[in-house]
């Protein structure tokens, strides 16, 4: 009977703790950014705006992309496998520009800039030449 009482008592305990994990983001493959080909993006976040003016002269131009959960609560977790598959295409993080949200990321003499938030992701591809 104890047994019986103790299984009902942890059964919405176990519903809530499920209820409770954070959620997580998914890729379900790749495909070339709309500002340059050689930037792989997730095929299944989708564009929200171009950005041709942004304020910034260093920024050349740039893009918004929506995936749901993509930085982790609050933004504060980049998405690992996404910066390996950036890896994987020769993109090489430029660690010590690191920004908090913002990671500069640098193929032959390209530098682009990405700002990971919670639930979207920003890509600027940088003008050439630019100074940190």
């Amino acid at each position: 009977m104890k047994k019986i009482i103790l299984t009902l008592c942890m059964l919405p305990l176990l519903i809530w703790v499920q209820g409770c994990a954070p959620a997580t983001y998914e890729i379900e493959g790749y495909t070339a950014s709309s500002i340059n080909p050689d930037i792989p993006v997730p095929s299944n976040a989708k564009l929200i705006k171009v950005i041709t003016d942004s304020g910034n002269r260093n920024i050349k131009e740039g893009v918004m992309y929506e995936l749901k959960h993509i930085g982790g609560e609050q933004g504060l977790y980049p998405p690992m496998d996404y910066f390996q598959k950036l890896a994987d295409t020769g993109w090489v993080e430029l660690e010590e520009e690191r920004m908090g949200h913002i990671h500069f990321l640098k193929k032959d003499t390209t530098v682009i800039a990405i700002e990971i938030r919670e639930d979207t992701f920003e890509i600027y591809e940088m003008i050439k030449g630019t100074v940190f």
